[in-house]
């Protein structure tokens, strides 16, 4: 297989998994299966966050409730996770390829210490040739905890894990300039830095057994692209879409990416539910960290500190208008950071090597 990639993340949506009545594709799944096999034995570490838990669970009990309450989710999730990791499993051992089940809570990428237990996980599994599959932990996750959607964890593992590419396979062929039902309307191939405002050309719509949409995917491949990781959003409802993308024959959406950030930087960029204070900023300051020269941000700059956070926790940043320009980790405490507003020839509040901008 003809590709500069060594290490990848694909993501696969409830879409993708599922039939028309919600009840899994056994078929999709095996197709989509037979093509990461094909991937993994080109020598290519494959890490697999997989949707479709839910689906399982509901081809295995009748619930007669309306709406999906956090219980009804748990309760599917739960009894489907286990069908789910056991139809994968099957599908992989015809492969002679072993998989391994790694649930995750939003909590999990909070701290570092749990961060970096959970790195080594993955790259341990990976020197012994395992795929590892992913899902968020809905069994014990409450709505204020949950990730976005699955796409927000595949970013997540992208970035953790220093990978070369992530690959969303959603039900549409990618992002479009417009309303795909229209006629003119066409798949823009390729997006570099903030060409576009995805709220003024993405419709709104969620998906329908999946719980993010076209824009949360759009704005999550846009901050992986900005740490250095490629991101592809194609249809894998589509056959061989794999090795179709692989080969340069798929039509889909690719997000190009700029420089590759350090670690620590990339698990500051999505730390940002973690941040202890706020810190606001003049506009001289603004515009030295958003200027992607190599700048710290010192107090000088500072105009206001709020927030009771110590030395190592993660601060936002905003400007004086209330615009958040992005985070870091601080320096110094916040009874520090207050008595050195303004002052000159102080060490930085954030270093540049710990500062994400947006």
């Amino acid at each position: 297989m003809d590709t500069s990639y060594k290490r990848i993340i694909i993501k696969i949506g409830s879409n993708v998994l599922t039939k028309d009545n919600g009840l899994p594709d056994e078929a999709r799944i095996q197709h989509i299966v037979d093509q990461l096999a094909q991937i993994k034995k080109s020598g290519i570490d494959v890490i697999l966050v997989s949707s479709g838990a839910v689906a399982s669970g509901r081809s295995l009990i009748t619930i007669r409730e309306n709406k999906q309450t956090v219980a009804v989710r748990q309760l599917l999730s739960s009894i489907g996770q286990v069908k789910l990791i056991n139809t994968y499993a099957k599908l992989f051992d015809k492969h002679g390829i072993l998989c391994a089940q790694v649930l995750v809570t939003k909590e999990d990428f909070r701290d570092r210490v749990h961060y970096l237990n959970m790195k080594n996980c993955f790259h341990t599994l990976l020197q012994h040739q395992i795929i590892p599959i992913v899902n968020e932990n809905d069994v014990v996750s409450v709505t204020e905890l949950m990730f976005t959607d699955n796409d927000e964890l595949a970013g997540l593992i992208a970035s953790m894990l220093n990978a070369d590419a992530l690959i969303i396979l959603s039900n549409i062929d990618g992002i479009f300039d417009g309303n795909p039902n229209l006629p003119g309307t066409n798949i823009i191939e390729q997006i570099h830095d903030n060409v576009y405002n995805f709220s003024t050309i993405i419709q709104p719509e969620k998906s329908t057994f999946g719980r993010g949409g076209m824009i949360t995917k759009a704005s999550m491949a846009k901050k992986v692209a900005k740490l250095g990781i490629g991101v592809h959003i194609a249809n894998g409802k589509k056959d061989d879409v794999l090795l179709k993308l692989f080969s340069g024959k798929l039509v889909h959406t690719y997000f190009i990416p700029e420089k590759r950030k350090s670690g620590k930087k990339k698990w500051i960029a999505h730390a940002e539910n973690a941040a202890a204070g706020i810190v606001k900023l003049n506009e001289g300051a603004k515009q030295a960290i958003t200027s992607g020269k190599v700048t710290s941000l010192l107090p000088v700059g500072v105009v206001a500190v709020e927030g009771d956070f110590k030395k190592g926790d993660i601060i936002k940043l905003f400007d004086e208008n209330h615009t958040l320009l992005g985070w870091g980790i601080a320096q110094y405490s916040a009874e520090k950071a207050r008595e050195r507003i303004g002052l000159k020839n102080q060490k930085p509040l954030v270093h540049y090597d710990y500062l994400y901008c947006i």
